[in-house]
């Protein structure tokens, strides 16, 4: 028992000031966001960034290193405290169906046209998942199960970034489009929740336009986020499928990743009623600040100068899967 205590006292000790380091960074860019309206998520990787010198500090990289795998798992996994099978079936079978067709089909999108920008697999799947799902939390979820390469923390920021400000754009256009287009209520929400990446953008454009359609737009955003963990598990599968007997078989993701299973597990025990509203929200706070650290420690870990040398195609990947899934959304809407 003595022996136990020891290791995790010295494991404590070892991670403490890279976690304090990517939680202060948290919480400066959520000080930011509140009082400025600026992305959370944007400015604690900006911030992170612009600390990447203290990876040259060994006191502080067990802790970065610590947040930005098993802070991000904790935060993914609680995620599912935010979604119940009732969400869903309120929608309708026809909007949900719209929904997870605009997800499956942007993914596949974007494995294709991968191609045609020059990308191997592995950054086509990661931008191609972020924008159809929801956005920065997706990004990391996907980049946990993916094989990691001396490109890894550079592309997972850039695309970060790529889908945080693609977002926040839609955000202040989407609305104005629906209203062009003459939309009502209900159907600008589905609009605005099947197209938008990430959560925050989604609530501010819906409640923008009236609350009934901030109320139809959030529970659209999640059900696409409910998308993540069997996408994730499904990745999981074909990445253990090709890289048995290769050189990346080492770093093969588990059958089913552990932050996966508890997605769906607090997913259904939340869809019977057995979670109380304080504990919901409770776990939903958490894993906000949770991603939040995460994506600060995966700043502080990304030098500038290798982000900026992902390139322009790139950011025309990921535009081509934003405008791709908008008009994806609107043709079916029009069906």
């Amino acid at each position: 028992m003595r022996t136990v205590l020891n290791d995790w006292t010295i494991r404590v000790q070892d991670i403490w000031p890279g976690l304090l380091v990517a939680g202060m960074i948290a919480l400066a860019a959520q000080f930011i966001s509140d009082h400025y309206g600026a992305p959370a998520m944007l400015m604690a990787l900006l911030f992170g960034i612009a600390l990447h010198f203290l990876t040259e500090q060994p006191t502080c990289g067990p802790g970065i290193a610590f947040a930005s795998k098993r802070v991000l798992r904790i935060g993914v996994a609680l995620l599912g405290a935010r979604i119940s099978f009732s969400m869903a079936a309120e929608l309708g079978w026809s909007v949900i169906g719209l929904t997870v067709g605009v997800v499956i089909a942007t993914i596949l999108f974007g494995m294709m046209v991968g191609r045609f920008f020059g990308f191997k697999a592995r950054f086509s799947f990661l931008s191609a998942g972020s924008v159809a799902i929801c956005g920065a939390s997706a990004a990391l979820a996907i980049s946990a199960i993916l094989p990691k390469d001396e490109r890894s923390e550079e592309r997972l920021v850039f695309t970060v970034v790529g889908v945080t400000v693609l977002s926040t754009i839609a955000m202040i256009f989407y609305p104005i489009l629906a209203e062009l287009l003459q939309m009502n209520d209900t159907v600008a929400g589905v609009f605005l929740g099947a197209t938008i990446h990430d959560v925050a953008q989604v609530v501010g454009a819906g409640f923008s336009v009236s609350e009934e359609t901030g109320e139809i737009s959030t529970v659209v955003k999640l059900v696409r986020v409910s998308m993540l963990a069997p996408v994730v598990f499904i990745a999981a599968l074909v990445i253990r499928r090709n890289t048995k007997g290769s050189d990346e078989a080492q770093t093969r993701p588990p059958l089913i990743p552990f932050f996966v299973l508890a997605f769906f597990v607090i997913v259904a025990i939340n869809s019977f009623g057995l979670l109380p509203a304080p504990v919901i929200e409770a776990a939903t706070n958490v894993s906000r600040w949770a991603l939040l650290t995460a994506v600060a420690a995966v700043g502080v870990n990304t030098s500038l100068k290798d982000v900026l040398g992902v390139g322009r195609a790139a950011i025309g990947l990921l535009v081509a899967e934003t405008l791709f899934i908008a008009c994806l959304a609107l043709a079916l809407l029009q069906l």
